[in-house]
């Protein structure tokens, strides 16, 4: 039985407790969007829709995503940066805007550690080194060969920053040199390098299962430990002679700074709900995506390490924005 200190202790536990408790509960209460810092059809936006349209039913609410692509992710961070924290405002986003920026500007509009809330990872995914279909060449191997023999005419492409670091981290383990030639999306990139305007190009298994599967590439490594599931024919690093071009891309979901910790907690369960949906996982799946999710604490943690990384493959290279 309560004394008069304990009963008072307790009571006072249970008012503090409500509020929080009745936030979470009425979460969402409105509209919800999503904003991805990339333009429709890209890997990121993609999952989002995915999850989106399944969140949007489990909470009885509008789940829009809203693309706004361009600038490196800059002006769609800042935004979700300042907007309102109460979860209504959620960021869909990837390794660049928080790990690849940081170590490429100066000065950031947004702080990608400070000004966020980590919900959780989504998923991670590596990268492809990939040649046209058409190519003589067949390994890793003799794609150095070949960029050795005639350095003054190679050139890579890549639509987003990510690519560029994985590529640039390849040239410094092979040994090579190649020109960055810059393109507004990895895909638009394809077809400079099914013409031979390209010597090579890095880009994320989504993209690259693509156009394998249609014809138009064939991979020569996969920067992971193991072979990347749906293309099982594409050597990882180590098999490929290159074992320190090991880099995964990743995207994950964050909410501004200062939303309440039982909103963040609940969005993260609701995640997890909607990622263990065997239509989702189907989906996905199809994809080439597997879910790889995290605590928010588990996520913070990940984004700062990430941030660290990024920070020195980029630095090494010297990569600075054009």
């Amino acid at each position: 039985m309560f004394g008069r200190r304990q009963f008072g202790v307790a009571f006072g536990a249970a008012v503090f407790a409500a509020p929080a408790i009745a936030r979470a509960q009425k979460f969402p209460a409105g509209r919800v969007t999503v904003v991805v810092p990339f333009p429709a059809g890209a890997a990121t936006d993609i999952s989002a829709r995915v999850y989106a349209e399944r969140l949007s039913a489990l909470w009885g609410q509008p789940v829009v995503v809203d693309n706004r692509g361009g600038g490196n992710g800059i002006p769609a961070a800042e935004s979700v940066a300042r907007a309102k924290p109460d979860g209504l405002t959620i960021f869909a986003t990837s390794a660049m805007t928080q790990a690849v920026n940081p170590a490429i500007y100066d000065k950031l509009p947004y702080d990608p550690v400070g000004d966020f809330e980590a919900i959780t990872r989504m998923g991670t995914s590596p990268f492809v080194l990939l040649v046209d279909k058409n190519s003589p060449i067949n390994t890793a191997a003799e794609l150095a060969a070949k960029l050795k023999a005639d350095p003054a005419k190679n050139n890579y492409g890549a639509g987003a920053l990510p690519a560029r670091v994985a590529s640039e981290l390849y040239k410094m383990a092979a040994g090579v040199e190649a020109v960055y030639v810059g393109y507004k999306s990895n895909p638009q990139a394809i077809p400079d390098l099914q013409s031979g305007l390209l010597s090579f190009m890095m880009i994320d298994t989504v993209n690259a299962k693509i156009a394998i599967d249609r014809g138009a590439l064939k991979g020569l490594l996969v920067t992971d430990t193991e072979r990347y599931a749906p293309l099982p024919d594409v050597p990882t690093a180590a098999e490929a002679g290159l074992p320190e071009v090991l880099l995964t891309t990743w995207t994950g979901y964050y909410v501004p700074k200062g939303t309440p910790g039982e909103i963040v907690r609940k969005i993260n369960a609701d995640i997890h709900a909607v990622a263990a949906m065997p239509e989702v996982l189907a989906r996905l799946d199809a994809m080439g995506v597997a879910p790889k999710l995290m605590s928010p604490d588990e996520f913070a943690a990940f984004t700062r390490s990430e941030k660290e990384r990024w920070g020195k493959i980029i630095h090494r290279a010297n990569i600075k924005v054009e």
